[in-house]
Formats: structure tokens, sequence, C-alpha cells
């Protein structure tokens, strides 16, 4: 059994400002962004100089965070495509997607009630409409008709 060691001896170590460099990577451009506000809260220059550096080693307008490059292999945003790959066990396979099936089948009866929900209100609410409608119309026809009443008199 062999271990694995490291290729470069620990004898170089980082600055802090590789460290800092390389823990902002790790957590993706809104780490970078969030440093350039304190920066600019604490003191104007040093949210300046990050600006200038973000803008200058194409942080800012290139996917060159280390962040971005882990989510492509797989952590991160591309980790709800596991639901479609087999697992291997054929039994647990059948059942995901059988439970798969039915949820989408229920997501589909679900919305088609939404719509028929949503078509009853909208009849209802246009029926009030012509009710109150034919009701107003009702009403001036009937003072038009009545001359014992003054023109702007409410009933």
């Amino acid at each position: 059994m062999t271990t694995l060691s490291d290729p470069a001896p620990a004898v170089a170590r980082f600055s802090w400002l590789a460290r800092t460099e390389a823990w902002l990577d790790d957590r993706g451009k809104g780490a970078w962004i969030a440093a350039m506000v304190l920066g600019f809260i604490i003191f104007w220059p040093i949210g300046l100089a990050l600006l200038a550096y973000m803008i200058w080693s194409k942080r800012m307008f290139s996917h060159s965070c280390r962040h971005r490059q882990h989510r492509r292999h797989g952590r991160g945003t591309f980790r709800h495509m596991g639901a479609m790959t087999p697992s291997g066990n054929t039994a647990f396979d059948a059942y995901k997607d059988e439970t798969l099936r039915r949820l989408e089948q229920e997501q589909i009866e679900f919305e088609s009630f939404l719509e028929r929900l949503r078509e009853a209100k909208d009849k209802a609410e246009f029926d009030q409409f012509m009710q109150d409608r034919a009701k107003r119309a009702a009403e001036e026809t009937r003072d038009a008709d009545d001359p014992d009443t003054p023109k702007g008199a409410e009933a």
C-alpha cells in the first residue's frame, strides 16, 4: 500500500494574499463582489483596488473562478441530473422510474385542475360583471322612463 505524497514541498508557503485569493475563488464571483463591497465600506481605496484587480484578472467578466470549474465536474449545479442516471440496482431503478412517472402524472393532473379552477373563477367574475351591467342598464332605463324622478337623484 502506497501513500500519496505532495509533489511540491511545503517550503514555499503561500502568502496571505494568495490564500485569500484562493479562498475567494473557491466561493465564486459572489464572494469577490462581497469582498469588494466590504472594501468600499471599510475604506474606499480598498474597494477600488479590488474592483481593479477583478477587472484586470478577468474575474468580473469571465468564468475563471475555481468554484465554477468544480460545478462543471459534477458538484453543484448539475447534481439534479443524478436522478436520471441508473443506480445499478434494478429494483430501485424500477421503483424510482415508477415514482417519477406517477409524480409527473400527478403534476399534469394538478395543473389541469388549476386551469379549470382559473377558468371557473374567470367565468364567475365575468357573470358577475354582466349581472352588474344589466342591473345598471335596467336602473338607467327605469330612471329615464320615470318623469317624476329628477336627474342625478339616487333611488
